[in-house]
């Protein structure tokens, strides 16, 4: 039988980091930035992207649909559990450290100690809620 390659997997290919294409994301404070990798993370089906999170910058309380697993590439990636930003709450995971984070976990981010690049892998579509929709950045 056959087997049915994922988007952007029916060819050999790679990415070196030269190579990344950061962009503004709508929903990311403005310095913020996504790279797409792997798939389309706007469509069903499963995606690579990491985020570049500069110092100092805090991504507010908020939930994704779709179950993720995090795995931190450079920098120190501090996260935290629950619906309110608490920066005594958040917990230091340094390169290399791997997340899960079930879909629907109200979270909050902090690039506390510098600039951090998470590598996010999960299945599409990709979607963010705000706790407070006035953390949402205006589009």
């Amino acid at each position: 039988m056959a087997r049915i390659h994922q988007p952007d997997q029916s060819v050999f290919r790679s990415i070196l980091p030269e190579e990344i294409d950061w962009k503004p994301f709508p929903a990311f404070p403005p310095k913020a930035r996504l790279a797409v990798l792997v798939g389309h993370p706007a469509e069903a089906g499963p995606y690579v992207v990491r985020v570049k999170v500069p110092d100092g910058t805090k991504l507010m309380p908020h939930k994704h649909p779709e179950d993720r697993i995090y795995t931190v590439m450079s920098g120190v990636f501090y996260i935290g559990l629950g619906e309110t930003f608490d920066g005594d709450k958040v917990k230091a995971y340094p390169p290399g450290s791997v997340i899960v984070l079930p879909g629907e976990t109200w979270h909050f981010h902090w690039a506390k100690s510098g600039e951090y690049v998470t590598q996010v892998t999960a299945i599409g579509p990709l979607g963010l809620e705000y706790h407070d929709p006035r953390d949402d950045p205006p589009r």
